[in-house]
């Protein structure tokens, strides 16, 4: 027995798939930049990578204004509850076609694993490249900030090449779980219209 439940309002669904697009194509146009291939040569891909950043640092903005009027921030708040079950069941549960041990509501949308990884993501892998990539994008203000031998253009860019292929590990476990739902793409359906069919 199933029922659908409204689960992602519009900006939610909006600000999730203008920031996966954002991601990947910032991604595309770091390994670009980073000599892996070749497609808009290296100044259009940083000129385009620079706007793509600036383009999603905004949208950041105005979603964390969004998340705080609504209290829809209240969703990222983790939680030990449910982690192992949630783990034993990705792990183990899923193969042996065990029932899912979280049903979402309009005011729980995450499940603790899921809230355990955006926080992962908030704390430490956005901070990382935002920081870096500023450091990178100012690197002529360096002497004017009093920079100049304290910090190496090295460390910045492998810091901000961790950082990406951080967000790329988090790409990739995140659109396998979308096929862990009821159907391979209940998840992605939800994010599409905004319900999410539990059962």
């Amino acid at each position: 027995m199933s029922e659908k439940i409204y689960i992602f309002k519009r900006f939610e669904r909006f600000w999730h798939w203008s920031q996966a697009a954002l991601i990947i194509f910032l991604l595309l146009t770091g390994l670009e930049i980073h000599g892996w291939y070749q497609n808009f040569g290296f100044e259009k891909a940083v000129r385009y990578h620079t706007t793509a950043a600036w383009t999603l640092v905004g949208l950041w903005v105005f979603a964390i204004f969004w998340h705080f009027t609504t209290g829809e921030w209240k969703q990222y708040i983790p939680t030990t509850q449910k982690v192992r079950a949630m783990l034993e069941y990705y792990l183990f549960g899923i193969f042996r076609n065990a029932p899912y041990p979280f049903r979402p509501t309009q005011l729980k949308k995450h499940n603790p694993l899921k809230r355990l990884a955006h926080l992962f993501i908030f704390v430490i892998v956005g901070p990382l490249i935002w920081i870096t990539g500023w450091f990178y994008l100012f690197y002529d203000q360096w002497p004017a900030w009093g920079l100049n031998g304290k910090l190496s253009l090295d460390i910045v860019a492998t810091g901000h090449l961790i950082g990406a292929y951080l967000m790329l590990l988090f790409l990739i476990v995140h659109v396998y779980l979308t096929t862990t739902g009821a159907t391979p793409l209940s998840h992605i359906k939800a994010m599409i219209t905004g319900w999410e069919e539990v059962h």
